[in-house]
């Protein structure tokens, strides 16, 4: 790959876990606007359910996550309140045949919570919510933050997968972001957490932090490998300071160029296909055994995901759900959240309703950051008129490629072995809000 390449390619636009993304979402969708979708979901269509949990122990420099750090218990247990509050007044607009297939607490820090709350957060989901046999339940994990009976009271909950926070194992790194995690105390949680019969893994990790290099992420993958995780995530830092106030205590001068982070990608992405890890998307990795290997994979604000339900319905401060007629986004702030669910019952401040253009131009780009392709049958088949300006845009970006990027195929549109680790890029040919978001995204690699 050319540093040309690089520099031309490689700029800031979004991770596209939606479309369209979270900055273009207004106020025009409102809590009634939510209240109708809700009500609207067809009886026996699975839901997926994300939770927010926006406390951490301290903050981590590097982090975009709505969160805060707190050193008293008592912020997490009032929030408890409208959170249990909103799992009713929710339910109650459900229809009664629903069911969910799949549940993620994220943060924030999930084990922020007691074992006492998070069996309780449990039981209420369980209670309000037709909660699958098979569902899987996942769960982001800070390992400083983990305690046997935290362990056992996610196991005693149901959760069969947990996600773990790593970042990088180097302690110049862990220093520079404010996340000192030894490696023994990471091999020591997921260990617990394995006795307790949670046997799905996932590590996440970072490339392009202050200070890190080729070597040192190796070395780092070299430990995490040890530990053999069924899925593994390497996301691209993004530094965005202007936006992201505490990114400002690290150092740009410490940071990796493109070309060092391109480096960065390419030897963690090399490394663990040598070990045997199959690559899904951009930036996930999965041994073989595991379900993300096996069908079909969705984009959503989780990542890369076997979450097939057309339905998140998002918990929380902060949190984000997709139904059929748009995104709604509740409250950010803590007590605004909670505000809002008292008064409201729910607490949706924005979101973006969605057009049919939307759609074909949402169903196009997560089909490239999924498989590398465009389906162009697919497209007509599902979206009829509304297709055809999306693959005039397709035909106009492989017609002008001078990089052979993308290019025709069988089945309409995919992206060359060159213009893979630019998909987020290419993706972005289709995004028709990308002009009026510049200086919101990380670079693409």
């Amino acid at each position: 790959m050319t540093r040309e390449l690089i520099h031309r390619y490689g700029g800031p636009v979004p991770r596209y876990t939606s479309y369209p993304t979270a900055n273009h979402f207004t106020p025009e969708v409102t809590v009634e606007d939510y209240r109708a979708w809700l009500s609207a979901v067809p009886n026996g269509e699975p839901l997926s359910v994300y939770v927010h949990i926006p406390f951490c122990q301290e903050m981590c420099w590097y982090c975009g996550c709505s969160t805060k750090a707190v050193h008293r218990y008592e912020p997490i247990s009032d929030y408890m309140k409208p959170l249990m509050a909103e799992f009713a007044n929710v339910a109650a607009l459900l229809p009664a045949g629903h069911e969910v297939t799949h549940v993620h607490w994220g943060g924030g820090s999930p084990n922020m919570l007691s074992a006492i709350d998070i069996g309780r957060l449990a039981a209420a989901i369980r209670a309000r919510l037709n909660i699958g046999a098979v569902a899987e339940f996942a769960v982001e994990v800070d390992p400083r933050g983990v305690t046997d009976d935290r362990v056992a009271a996610f196991a005693d909950a149901g959760v069969n997968r947990v996600s773990i926070g790593v970042q990088d194992f180097n302690e110049d790194v862990q220093k520079a972001i404010n996340r000192v995690q030894p490696f023994d105390l990471t091999r020591r949680v997921i260990e617990k957490f394995r006795d307790h019969g949670v046997n799905g893994i996932n590590v996440d990790l970072v490339y392009g932090l202050p200070h890190q290099t080729r070597r040192s992420v190796e070395e780092t993958i070299r430990q995490v490998l040890a530990l053999a995780p069924d899925r593994i995530a390497t996301f691209g830092y993004a530094h965005l300071p202007a936006r992201i106030r505490h990114q400002r205590l690290i150092e740009d001068k410490a940071l990796p160029d493109a070309i060092e982070r391109f480096g960065q990608s390419n030897r963690l992405a090399r490394i663990l296909e040598a070990e045997g890890y199959i690559r899904i998307g951009l930036d996930h990795f999965a041994r073989a055994h595991d379900s993300l290997t096996k069908g079909a994979v969705r984009r959503n604000f989780q990542g890369y995901t076997t979450d097939t339900a057309e339905h998140l319905i998002g918990f929380g401060a902060s949190s984000i759900g997709s139904l059929s007629q748009g995104y709604v986004q509740n409250a950010v702030a803590v007590a605004d959240y909670a505000r809002r669910i008292a008064e409201a019952g729910l607490a949706t401040v924005r979101g973006a309703r969605l057009t049919d253009d939307d759609r074909a131009r949402r169903f196009a780009i997560e089909s490239l950051m999924c498989d590398f392709n465009l389906p162009a049958a697919e497209l007509r088949r599902r979206f009829g008129d509304a297709a055809a300006p999306v693959l005039a845009d397709a035909e106009a970006l492989a017609a002008a490629d001078p990089d052979h990027l993308i290019e025709r195929c069988e089945t309409g549109f995919s992206l060359t072995t060159r213009g893979k680790p630019f998909v987020r890029t290419i993706a972005s040919c289709f995004d028709s809000y990308l002009d009026s978001a510049k200086g919101l995204h990380s670079a693409s690699v």
